[in-house]
């Protein structure tokens, strides 16, 4: 790449350009993308997005408004003649010509959708100026990356998270290709840098910890210090109002919180549950509800929206995440909104799964119990509870201790300028260690 002459006479650093390639964009469920292109470009970068599928969702985040990355919507040929048509608008250029004959190979192998849009993403990358590619997710969209780089001569990478690694469906000698063939990879949690290093021991050279990260500005530290919340002041002898949040599906392990809520008010403690998402079990848990006669103490609230989360993690008193693995074997990684919870001053209840236990350690940072275990659960969630209630501030060091690992380890700045040197270096030991627990400081 060439390099621009300075007013001094000097060589300025090439201009790069990061091509984001995801499945769609933008997505409701993935606030952890937005955060992550926004601290980039916070840190300068120059982004572009291409998204493979267009939207679903009937609800945005306010925050994609300040994203100022332009979105290319990568084509996907319904008919022969489109094909043909994206297929000849790419050989106009030589190299693309060029780099399509070189991975021929690959993209008769491929998928006819994924080999189509991998086209077009090549096609539209070099129109952008892009530079480098990266994925989210080591399904559909490092696939479409992968090929893309082949046939634009552009370095990939991808950040790995957990359906992709860990669900049923994953193709072992698909994943170490890409693993094998990336600029760099990342992944979310020492849980899955172990995994898959164990897992793929000869493709993992090049892969990374670095963490999801939060704009910690928009999750301002707010405690309860042992007193109810000021929105039922009103009413302190009030039930304790408890908090899940996720999509509706199994491995958010709902059901178990709904339960919880059955015996911990047949022990008569007086609690009541908000269930925020949406999901193909909703109709499921609304008859569990209905069923064990909830009605009105346990709510499923559907959607929310970011600004819809800060004010629900600050105006209930615990936080439940009774996570579980899926029948398919599909787990959660490290949810978001579990770090969103923990920055935010709420204590924390959560299933150990994957990489959960490495941020909410019991008498530390929360109340960690095996996952599927309701007794466990339910214990742990009268514990947290009698904790918000109770008038001890001593007892607010497990929110001061969470609060601190979440500022250590999660900063979206410090992830941002992390991602940056990998681009430069795919060896650069700026990604966060890979044996270290999550600092606590406080």
């Amino acid at each position: 790449m060439p390099r621009i002459p300075t007013p001094d006479g000097s060589a300025a650093p090439p201009r790069q350009v990061i091509g984001y390639v995801l499945k769609m964009y933008p997505r409701f469920s993935e606030t952890f993308i937005v955060s992550e292109i926004l601290a980039r470009e916070a840190a300068g970068e120059e982004i572009v997005i291409f998204s493979l599928r267009p939207s679903t969702d009937a609800r945005f985040h306010p925050e994609l408004a300040r994203v100022k990355a332009p979105v290319i919507h990568v084509p996907r040929g319904s008919t022969s003649a489109k094909l043909w048509a994206q297929l000849g608008l790419a050989a106009a250029s030589p190299s693309l010509r060029e780099g399509m004959q070189r991975s021929l190979p690959e993209l008769l192998a491929a998928g006819h959708d994924d080999a189509q849009q991998a086209v077009a993403l090549a096609h539209a990358a070099q129109q952008a100026g892009v530079t480098h590619l990266h994925a989210h997710f080591a399904s559909i969209a490092t696939t479409v990356a992968r090929l893309a780089g082949q046939i634009g001569g552009l370095p990939y990478s991808f950040t790995a998270h957990a359906k992709d690694i860990f669900h049923e469906d994953v193709d072992e000698q698909e994943l170490e290709s890409k693993l094998a063939q990336a600029h760099h990879a990342i992944t979310i949690s020492g849980y899955n840098l172990d995994h898959l290093r164990s897992r793929f021991p000869a493709a993992t050279t090049r892969l990374h910890l670095v963490r999801n990260g939060l704009e910690l500005s928009r999750f301002p530290y707010a405690p309860t210090r042992g007193t109810l919340p000021a929105a039922d002041s009103a009413d302190p002898q009030g039930p304790v109002r408890l908090l899940g949040i996720g999509r509706l599906v199994e491995k958010k392990g709902f059901r178990l919180l709904i339960d919880a809520v059955s015996r911990l008010r047949a022990q008569g403690l007086e609690v009541q549950a908000d269930i925020a998402g949406d999901g193909p079990l909703k109709d499921e848990l609304q008859h569990q509800i209905d069923d064990a006669g909830l009605q009105g103490w346990v709510r499923l609230l559907g959607p929310c929206t970011q600004q819809e989360v800060r004010e629900l993690l600050g105006s209930h008193d615990v936080f439940v995440a009774p996570f579980v693995i899926g029948s398919d074997g599909n787990a959660d990684g490290l949810p978001t909104v579990l770090l969103e919870a923990m920055a935010r001053g709420i204590r924390c209840v959560a299933a150990e799964v994957t990489a959960v236990g490495e941020v909410v350690r019991s008498g530390e940072t929360g109340w960690l119990v095996p996952s599927g275990d309701l007794d466990a659960l339910t214990q742990a969630v009268a514990e947290a509870a009698a904790e918000a209630v109770a008038a001890d501030p001593a007892r607010v060091s497990v929110l001061d201790a969470a609060r601190a690992m979440i500022e250590h380890s999660f900063d979206s700045a410090l992830q941002a300028r992390r991602l940056q040197a990998l681009i430069q270096d795919p060896h650069a030991p700026a990604s966060q260690d890979r044996f270290a627990k999550v600092q606590v400081s406080a």
